[in-house]
């Protein structure tokens, strides 16, 4: 039985750097004809992708495209480079910063790639393969894989920065908000700074490595493009540090701002207790069930007491008053 292994992408790529659509149905790990290199982009979790690779991959090789969970990485491996990036989740309906991974083996002539879900940051580069444009080498696809990548995940970091600077201005400003959207907001950022951040830090690593390997799979051209990218990475890494550190100083104001409503709630209560306390003694020695109080018998008792109680409330505000407690 003849085997099929559908590929997302699969392209030759010619001298003059167009391209040529792969139409075998089991793909050689090599450029066919006249192509100077081959890539081929695969959904990592079909049976026929797993198949293909054991007869055609390194083990080592095989087992790193097909691995579920894997950190970002740039190493070399199998007369190749092993490479590990994550860029945002851009699918609709989905969580942006629940970042998605690729994977790449590029070798002298052939780039292999993986992925479980769509990563929308290619489409640009998918539609230039399928107009025809190419890229000279592997070399330079990953460079641009790597690009295209990061541009999303540096307008995400300057959401965060944004979101973080609107929020600060409505804390500070006089009159800002006291309630509970702050928390919440600085809650929300924190929470997506962390989980961009944990994928982030260690693909400014990978980044760095790649830049600095000296390998004939990356030439000047591309090492300058990776290099490049790799600094925006670090500046991403560090812009994040920034929010995180200006989150933590924006929770430690809104925790000031609860505590002063706290304190200011309860000092209140504590001066209507002061009042309220004095007079809830007479109403209760006056309300005991005994005879001899005064005034029992007396039509207008009621009254009497009542008006002495408010005169009482009044003195005690007044001495409170003088004395600056409220």
């Amino acid at each position: 039985m003849t085997q099929t292994l559908t590929t997302i992408l699969a392209f030759d790529i010619l001298p003059d750097g167009t391209t040529r659509p792969v139409t075998e149905d089991w793909p050689a790990p090599a450029p066919a004809g006249d192509a100077v290199w081959r890539w081929l982009h695969c959904d990592r979790t079909t049976p026929a992708f797993a198949a293909w690779s054991a007869q055609h991959l390194p083990a080592p090789v095989r087992e790193a495209l097909l691995l579920a969970e894997t950190r970002p990485q740039g190493d070399p491996m199998a007369e190749g480079l092993m490479v590990v990036l994550r860029g945002m989740n851009l699918n609709p309906g989905e969580d942006e910063e629940d970042m998605i991974a690729i994977r790449l083996w590029v070798g002298e002539k052939i780039v292999v790639s993986t992925r479980l879900r769509r990563i929308r940051a290619l489409d640009t580069l998918r539609a230039e393969f399928e107009a025809g444009h190419g890229l000279p080498s592997p070399g330079a696809l990953l460079a641009r894989l790597a690009d295209a990548l990061t541009a999303p995940i540096e307008e995400a970091a300057g959401e965060l920065e944004d979101r973080t600077d609107a929020l600060e201005e409505a804390l500070f400003e006089p009159g800002g908000s006291d309630g509970d959207a702050p928390e919440t907001e600085v809650a929300r950022i924190a929470r997506s700074v962390l989980k961009i951040r944990r994928h982030l830090a260690p693909q400014r690593d990978a980044m760095a490595r790649l830049a600095a390997l000296e390998t004939p799979l990356i030439g000047a051209a591309e090492r300058y493009g990776l290099r490049g990218t790799s600094l925006r990475t670090t500046r991403v890494v560090e812009e994040l540090d920034g929010v995180r550190e200006r989150l933590m100083s924006l929770r430690a104001h809104v925790d000031s701002i609860h505590a002063a409503r706290i304190g200011r709630n309860g000092y209140v209560l504590s001066v209507v207790a002061a009042i309220f306390l004095p007079l809830g003694f007479l109403t209760g020695l006056f309300g005991v069930n005994l005879g001899g109080i005064p005034g029992s018998s007396s039509p207008t008792g009621f009254l009497l007491l009542s008006a002495a109680l408010v005169l009482i409330g009044i003195a005690l505000w007044a001495v409170l008053r003088w004395r600056r407690w409220f």
